[in-house]
């Protein structure tokens, strides 16, 4: 039997129970001084992990390791890269000691994760986040990966990747999008923005297009990913800092009622509030039936209230053209001109 991604989502409270006790590091409450990881340059090593789920077949696996050299990178699959437990790719213990590995690794210059799926969660308590400060590298990936983009930069405050994965292609725009964030960095980046599209007589983007929820400008450092995702975080030790923050959020395969449901919680929370702007990306299949809002409206009615500067269609989450968004970096949210600024390049 397949699992879908919410029923995966759903089994994450009984099934990462079992590890007692956090180290210090982990019970620590506030970022610490943000480190960025070295810029990518060709000739750098990058390692491939899986800390949720696996793809389905070994084949995909030496493709996304071919996908890495395209990139002029050399490839170094982690030791239970090929593992598979079921709808995890191996233990938990396996993949976190991939990911403290490649970490530890002086050799690895920055870390790709293959896919997402289900599982990353569960490795939050048994990473060695006072090891990975003392090894900062580039570590990319979304989804079901936001977990731990945001418990390593809250951690250890290295700059994290929310960014394409190596289990699929870069489109033209992805690859010029990872190149401004970590190839080719500049002090002052637009990103995020649609891509070029040719209008012409009877011919308009319908796809992409960028909707002003409330006006306005904000300032603060990125922090968000995966609304489901972050939705779990809630309540942990690994729960992102809000305060003053631009979220970014993206979502896939989640009806309206169910998104309505997450912010609904977030604003419960206290989170919302608290936040300088809000960045939403693609919301992508997400179930529309007769009886309900749409999502635009569920949208409206859970942020317009705050008052907080937000934008709606930003080239983020499950679409082929998707940007780079730097955890911990400053930022500008433009609401009113449809722009995402970093105001600080994202690597050293």
């Amino acid at each position: 039997m397949t699992l879908t991604r919410r029923e995966l989502l759903a089994a994450s409270g009984t099934l990462a129970m079992g590890v007692s006790g956090l180290s210090s590091s982990v019970r620590a409450a506030a970022i610490l001084n943000t480190v960025k990881p070295k810029r990518l340059r060709p000739g750098m090593t990058v390692g491939l992990v899986t800390p949720a789920s696996n793809v389905p077949e070994d084949q995909e696996l030496h493709a996304a390791m071919d996908l890495v050299r395209s990139l002029g990178f050399s490839a170094e699959p982690a030791v239970n890269l090929f593992s598979r437990t079921q709808y995890l790719a191996g233990t938990d213990q396996q993949r976190a000691d991939d990911l403290n590995a490649m970490f530890a690794n002086t050799t690895i210059d920055a870390i790709f994760c293959v896919r997402g799926g289900y599982g990353s969660g569960r490795l939050l308590r048994y990473l060695d986040y006072d090891m990975i400060a003392a090894n900062p590298k580039v570590i990319m990936g979304y989804s079901d990966i936001t977990s731990i983009l945001n418990a390593i930069y809250l951690r250890t405050g290295l700059v994290t990747f929310h960014g394409p994965i190596a289990g699929g292609n870069f489109s033209n725009y992805t690859y010029e999008q990872y190149k401004k964030v970590l190839i080719e960095p500049v002090q002052i980046a637009r990103i995020g923005e649609p891509p070029e599209f040719e209008t012409r007589p009877g011919v308009v983007d319908w796809e992409n297009r960028l909707t002003t929820i409330v006006s306005g400008v904000a300032e603060g450092h990125l922090v968000g990913g995966n609304l489901s995702l972050m939705v779990t975080l809630l309540g942990t030790p690994f729960e992102p800092q809000f305060e003053g923050a631009i979220l970014f959020l993206e979502d896939v395969g989640e009806p309206p009622y169910s998104v309505d449901r997450m912010l609904t919680h977030l604003w419960m929370a206290g989170k919302l509030e608290q936040l300088a702007g809000i960045v939403l990306g693609k919301f992508t299949d997400d179930g529309y039936d007769r009886n309900t809002f749409s999502m635009e409206e569920v949208l409206r009615n859970r942020l317009e209230p705050l008052g907080i500067p937000t934008l709606r269609g930003a080239m983020i989450g499950h679409v082929e053209d998707k940007t780079v968004v730097p955890l911990g970096v400053r930022a500008r949210l433009d609401a009113d001109a449809g722009a995402l600024t970093l105001l600080e390049s994202a690597v050293s």
